[in-house]
């Protein structure tokens, strides 16, 4: 599987077996947390075999049996500013792709998880934005409702979009936003340069999420056809 067939293979995934997940496909998950991790000064860190984050209870009136057998969980920390919380969704989303072509499932979370002492490691001016549940889902997943991808495109009527621009669109539009409020849009200026936008939202993830459709955006389109504004 490409990673341009792991964007549209790529689904939610809450629940899972108790497989574990082999080491060559470790290997190749910590690889790219170490890329991202020297590339973006984040703190990713990958937790295998450990189901206590998951574990049945209740936090902020969210359950966290919602999820169902995770044992393996990405922590998506980082410094505590919006650009660290867009490099999280980017590079987050890239760790979520490559795993989708090993074959396993994923799902990004937000509330549902609890901070585990001794796991999650409390670093001076650091901060756990998220986690990613990581494994061998029950199901695949099922697909989000798309909207139409005009929906997306901040542009006038008469403009003339090229083929790799919508590419883009289309393959943001697929990408997982929380609460699938999918608050973002793209700009085409200059000829190539394109400008991903970020609309409010109540749930506080807006950065994150701009990261995860920048990253769809950009496989698609081919970092080679833009330059982001």
């Amino acid at each position: 599987m490409t990673i341009k067939e792991a964007i549209k293979a790529r689904h939610s995934v809450r629940r899972y077996t108790d497989t574990p997940i082999e080491e060559d496909k470790l290997t190749l998950l910590r690889e790219s947390i170490a890329e991202a991790n020297e590339a973006a000064g984040l703190n990713i860190e990958l937790v295998t075999e450990e189901p206590k984050a998951f574990a049945v209870g209740q936090i902020l009136g969210f359950q966290y049996g919602r999820f169902r057998g995770v044992r393996n969980y990405l922590i998506m920390a980082g410094p505590k500013n919006d650009s660290a919380k867009e490099a999280i969704g980017y590079y987050g989303e890239k760790i979520v792709l490559l795993a989708q072509t090993l074959g396993l499932n994923s799902c990004w979370v937000g509330l549902s998880y609890k901070e585990v002492p001794g796991i999650f490691k409390k670093c001076l001016g650091k901060s756990c934005h998220c986690v990613i549940a990581l494994g061998y889902g029950e199901e695949q997943g099922v697909q989000h409702k798309l909207r139409p991808s005009d929906k997306f495109i901040d542009a006038d009527a008469h403009l003339h979009l090229p083929d790799w621009f919508l590419e883009g669109v289309n393959a943001a539009i697929l990408a997982p936003t929380a609460m699938n409020q999918q608050r973002f849009a793209f700009k085409l200026t200059d000829g190539n340069q394109v400008e991903a936008i970020a609309k409010p939202s109540i749930f506080g993830y807006t950065h994150i999420d701009l990261g995860i459709v920048k990253c769809h955006f950009e496989i698609a389109a081919g970092p080679q056809n833009f330059r982001w504004k």
